[in-house]
């Protein structure tokens, strides 16, 4: 099943990085949680991201200029750069709200119904 959703416009702040499309399927992919603030339109963890246009700002209509960042499923490599756990939990750069979570893809596919492309 294929899910049709309405093409999103991703705005800037946005990652920035290498457009060419992932070889294999990500074991996870990072998810933006509830909690993330957008860190006031300067996000900490999309600087982090090695994939163009991945990760990108979602405007709040309703409080406007505050918005969120959002991940692109779809061109998420897993990588966790833009998360900030590290071994054993130590902190190191990118989300400082932990805002940022790393789901297996399968369990992602099943929720959305949507199979990843490579």
């Amino acid at each position: 099943m294929v899910e049709t959703e309405t093409p999103v416009e991703k705005m800037y702040p946005k990652s920035e990085g290498i457009k060419t499309p992932r070889k294999k399927r990500p074991k996870e992919i990072a998810v933006i949680t509830e909690c993330c603030t957008g860190c006031a339109g300067s996000p900490a963890c999309v600087p982090y991201c090695p994939v163009e246009d991945c990760m990108y700002w979602v405007p709040d209509p309703e409080h406007p200029p505050f918005g969120r960042i959002d991940v692109d499923a779809q061109l998420c490599i897993g990588c966790k750069k833009c998360t900030s756990k590290g071994p054993d939990g130590a902190f190191l750069d990118g989300c400082p709200w932990d805002a940022i979570e790393m789901v297996d893809t399968s369990a992602w596919e099943a929720e959305h119904g949507v199979k990843m492309t490579f």
